[in-house]
């Protein structure tokens, strides 16, 4: 929760530039922070009497919380890419800055009461506010795009809404290209690593993002696919009160989903089941995937033991050749059919090299270890999982062969957000699941 200061502020309210030039200006401002802190370190660093490299003067801690603080501020898309590109390509960066646009992951600020209302006039006019009760200045939540308020609708149901920041749209296309330059400025990214598929991927995603009619579309579409399932639970839409720039839903209560590690193994083994069986289905059958990783978007409550499933607006539909395809190297991993697992990696876009190439081997390794959980007819303990560390190892090897480097397609990419959420979510939990004999159901 964001905190106060002493004279009543609120020290995590922040006014966000709006307007092409003032997000411009907050880019400036920030390359001009980060420069002054190279020069610190850089004289810092001659006064020790050593020979400063700009690699050094530019990763310095400092300019990390220089840079994050700024996204953080601007939010929108420039705070998105960051998130995106710390997650997706993490092993491809150098460590530093791979940090650096960790750090957008858990921070983010929100607006002031003045920006706010300016936003809720626009969607409902001027006497907005005598359309709900007890609207709550203070989000709930704060995110990259909007924030989401706690209020009670005019028929008298407790109701949330999804406000989005002002100038989030208009400043999607700047914000990326503003990102890209500066990663490439930096010189810390690897020679002839084309993040431009990625990037320009990533402005079409955003902006499906940032329309919440399309979000409340979504919503409806996965609460009638599971309005039959028991495990889960979902708000409803509340179309009369929903908009472009504000989403309206029903408030559903749940308490953090990570907080059942103190349940049996056996629940947590269940919700967690649930979780993986609902990721498949999403990619198999429905081919429509929530790829917002954010343990925040699952709840759970103690007394029904319900899923509570939120926040759709990262939803994404993936074509039936890319779903055939990774079906297919699924069943390769379980055969140990190399390749098949080569082939298949292929069609889905990854860079496999020759296969009697160093480098085909380690890609090959890659492959194998992060498709370990459905590899074995039992269930895969995650607590002791050594794939993190192992594929960490290996990405260290992969950083020797540059020459064969070119960005992830782009649906893996999203697609990976999700399994890696899951991935993270299973270990934190300790949670054990038969992903082989959940995965069957597709395969067969």
């Amino acid at each position: 929760m964001a905190r106060k200061k002493s004279d009543g502020k609120d020290d995590e309210a922040r006014a966000i530039p709006t307007s092409r030039a003032g997000r411009l200006a907050s880019m400036a401002r920030m390359a001009g922070s980060v420069a002054g802190g190279m020069l610190a370190e850089g004289t810092r660093q001659l006064r020790a009497g050593k020979r400063p490299k700009a690699r050094d003067m530019l990763l310095t801690p400092g300019n990390a919380r220089r840079v994050a603080e700024q996204l953080s501020t601007m939010r929108g898309a420039a705070m998105k890419v960051g998130q995106i590109l710390s997650m997706d390509t993490g092993e491809f960066l150098p460590r530093e800055l791979a940090d650096i646009l960790a750090r957008l992951r858990d921070d983010a600020r929100y607006m002031p009461a003045a920006q706010l209302h300016s936003v809720m006039r626009e969607a409902y006019g001027p006497e907005w506010e005598s359309l709900f009760y007890n609207f709550t200045t203070r989000p709930l939540a704060a995110a990259s795009i909007g924030q989401v308020h706690k209020t009670i609708s005019p028929d008298g149901r407790e109701i949330v809404l999804k406000v989005q920041y002002p100038g989030v749209v208009g400043s999607i296309d700047s914000d990326v290209d503003n990102i890209a330059s500066l990663l490439r400025l930096s010189g810390l990214l690897p020679t002839g690593f084309d993040l431009q598929p990625l990037l320009d991927d990533a402005k079409l995603q955003l902006k499906d993002e940032a329309d919440y009619l399309k979000e409340a579309e979504f919503l409806q579409a996965f609460g009638d696919l599971l309005s039959d399932d028991k495990r889960f639970v979902l708000p409803e839409v509340l179309p009369e009160l929903t908009h472009r720039n504000v989403l309206a839903m029903t408030y559903v209560s749940g308490s953090p989903i990570d907080a059942i590690i103190d349940l049996p193994q056996a629940e947590r083994d269940r919700v967690m089941t649930a979780l993986i069986e609902l990721m498949l289905l999403e990619l198999f059958e429905l081919r429509m995937v929530q790829t917002d990783p954010n343990f925040a978007n699952y709840q759970y409550r103690r007394q029904t033991g319900e899923i509570v499933l939120l926040d759709f607006g990262a939803t994404r539909r993936f074509k039936a050749g890319f779903v055939n395809n990774y079906k297919k190297l699924a069943r390769a991993a379980i055969k140990g059919d190399k390749v098949k697992l080569a082939a298949a990696a292929e069609k889905l876009g990854f860079a496999v090299g020759d296969t009697d190439s160093d480098y085909h081997d380690v890609v090959l390794q890659v492959l194998m270890i992060a498709l370990e959980p459905l590899r074995n007819d039992a269930p895969y303990d995650f607590a002791r999982s050594t794939m993190a560390r192992d594929l960490s190892t290996l990405a260290e090897n992969v950083s020797g062969y540059r020459d064969f480097w070119r960005a992830p397609p782009t649906d893996a990419v999203y697609f990976h957000r999700k399994v890696a959420g899951m991935y993270l979510l299973a270990t934190r939990l300790k949670a054990r699941v038969n992903v082989y004999q959940l995965v069957q159901r597709w395969l067969a």
